[in-house]
């Protein structure tokens, strides 16, 4: 009996030991280890790889499972397996580890008891640092024909401990790179596309939920950039302690975009659903704070909280969209499809975390799936409620009309003198908003649209346009010495030089601000546009300003810029050229006018 029970206990051992050895074999492409490994918690105390070695075989734990997970467990773990190469050929392989978010991760090649390579990596180290520049962990590993390689894996983290091994080829582990991403750059084009139109979407229509959506959509895929590794290989390599604070701050922030996003598209009032603006407040506020103790406080803190701060956040989102959809609003139908889709990834990637679930490419990835589809049944519903919207404002709009024919076919009469004294008491108020107070001329609102009209006209009919830019010499000297009335006075003056020489129907001259002054002519070339600035100046410098008993000279500055439009969105340069020239007269001694010509204009502009 004891001899059959040695037997029988002999058997297993020979088994695990059997189980723990990779038979690498010459047809072998891809090879997970998770089988083939036995794992050791190593305790508070750190070990070297020569004590490790030196472990009895009954500290040693066989796994026996696809991977290695071992929760969120900061205790450093060894995992050793034995890769033996029967063959003649020599055989280059690669050791892929691929969960990225680890903090130290160190890999010892050891051959006949003795330590032949050394490998040192993870995220806390600069992502310059590894073997293989990959998101994932990469390791050469080198099997002479016919040899035996002991691998001896120490890993540590604050973040969920998994530990998915697989022994590539190096063409099959490149093609199926290529392969993975490609469905990486699928999940970012689509999160890219969605981003932008709906960025674009709120620039044009300024409604808040679809900046929210525009965060939510931009903190989702830089959450899973970040945790697949994607973020620290392209966007912050260099970056280690961002790279772990990272994963925190933009789950969270996706947690605050999602409920922000939820309050203003169900539009969710205190006054209605006491109950759920209460409970999505308070997931707002604790992701905000979270949020913000991500820049302070270690990852390892803060990861558990903001795991199951996710989770309920998900699931109250998703219980409220299904309960407005139970009450007939159908707006929340596509919004309650979304975040199911991203319910399912989340539920999937925690039950991964906490080893619920196997690690693998589907539990690391249907968050990437869920929160496509969500992405864009989010962008669905916002483009299906603002066409809704429309459509409702469209029906008011007609109703109103309705109501207005009603109205005017009642009472016409009196509507029409109605509406010729609003009509007369418009164009008083156009004329008047039209109307710089000080001098009576136009004033800068109504010389832009005039301008781009003009340059736009002139473009069209392929006609010359100038513009004259004047400014007041030495204005600011001027008025500090004799005071802001007199100031005033001589502004006017200016204005009413303009006035006696600008006569023509078609040209406008406009107080620009304070003492600068601009002159619209169009159908003038070069040639007549210097005649006209030549003679405002002359008469400006030879009216009399009188200030008390004393006559003082005015003397003005003219930029003058004059072309025939080539294109209609060449206005602001035309109007810099012209500004360009005045600063040229100012530093050309003041008084006197001076036409842009490119080469002849080095100066900057100056003030005065």
């Amino acid at each position: 009996m004891r001899a059959l029970i040695a037997l029988l206990f002999l058997l297993q051992v020979t088994s695990v030991a059997l189980a723990s050895e990779v038979l690498l074999e010459p047809a072998t492409q891809r090879l997970p280890l998770g089988h083939h490994t036995h794992y050791w918690k190593s305790g508070s105390t750190g070990a070297t790889i020569h004590e490790v070695m030196n472990l009895p075989s009954a500290q040693w734990t066989y796994n026996g499972q696809s991977g290695l997970s071992f929760g969120y467990d900061s205790t450093p773990y060894w995992i050793r397996t034995t890769v033996r190469n029967p063959a003649q050929d020599r055989r280059e392989m690669v050791l892929e580890l691929s969960y990225p978010v680890l903090d130290d991760v160190e890999l010892y090649l050891v051959t006949n008891g003795e330590v032949i390579e050394t490998f040192r990596t993870g995220d806390k180290r600069h992502f310059a640092e590894r073997p293989i520049h990959h998101r994932n962990f990469l390791f050469p590993v080198t099997l002479p024909p016919l040899s035996e390689l002991d691998l001896y894996l120490r890993v540590q983290s604050t973040s969920a401990l998994q530990v998915p091994l697989t022994l590539w080829s190096q063409t099959a582990f490149d093609v199926t790179d290529q392969s993975r991403m490609l469905f990486q750059g699928i999940y970012y084009g689509i999160a890219l596309v969605m981003f932008l139109y709906n960025f674009f979407v709120y620039l044009a229509v300024s409604e808040r939920r679809f900046l929210y959506y525009v965060g939510y959509s931009a903190c989702m895929p830089l959450f899973l950039a970040s945790l697949h590794g994607l973020a620290y290989q392209y966007l912050w390599p260099d970056a280690s302690w961002w790279n772990d604070q990272a994963i925190i701050f933009f789950l969270n922030g996706t947690v605050c975009f999602g409920c922000l996003f939820t309050m203003h598209f169900l539009s969710v009032k205190p006054q209605l659903q006491l109950r759920a603006y209460r409970s999505i407040q308070a997931l707002i506020i604790l992701s905000a704070l979270l949020v913000l103790l991500s820049l302070f406080v270690p990852y390892r803190l803060l990861i558990s909280p903001t795991v199951v701060l996710a989770f309920i956040g998900c699931v109250v989102l998703f219980c409220y969209g299904l309960y407005r959809w139970w009450s007939g609003d159908p707006g929340a139908r596509l919004y309650s499809l979304a975040w199911a889709c991203m319910l399912l990834g989340g539920i999937t990637l925690a039950l991964s975390k906490f080893t619920v679930l196997p690690q693998n490419f589907f539990t690391e990835n249907a968050t990437q799936v869920g929160s496509a589809f969500a992405i864009i049944l989010f962008s669905i519903a916002l483009a299906d409620r603002l066409n809704k919207d429309k459509r409702a404002l469209f029906l008011a709009q007609q109703k109103a009309f309705d109501v207005q024919v009603e109205a005017n076919n009642l009472l016409e009469t009196r509507v029409h003198e109605r509406t010729s004294q609003l009509a007369e008491l418009n164009q008083r108020l156009l004329e008047i908003s039209a109307t710089d107070t000080l001098t009576l001329l136009k004033n800068r609102g109504y010389f832009d649209r005039a301008f781009r009209s003009s340059f736009v006209e002139a473009f069209r009919y392929a006609r010359p346009l100038s513009l004259l830019i004047v400014d007041i010499d030495h204005f600011k000297r001027f008025n500090d010495e004799h005071g802001h009335l007199v100031g005033d006075d001589c502004i006017k003056m200016v204005a009413a030089c303009l006035r006696e020489i600008v006569t023509r129907p078609q040209d406008l001259a406009a107080r620009y601000g304070g003492e600068e002054f601009v002159v619209l002519l169009p159908d003038t070339p070069l040639e007549g546009a210097m005649k006209v600035a030549e003679k405002i100046r002359e008469q400006i410098e030879q009216s009399d300003f009188r200030v008390s008993s004393r006559t003082l000279t005015v003397t003005v500055s003219i930029g003058v810029n004059s072309m025939t439009p080539t294109a209609p969105g060449d206005s602001l340069t035309f109007f810099a050229e012209a500004d360009k020239a005045l600063y040229e007269a100012k530093a050309r001694g003041r008084n006197c006018v001076v036409a842009w010509q490119e080469q002849d204009l080095p100066h900057p502009p100056t003030g005065g």
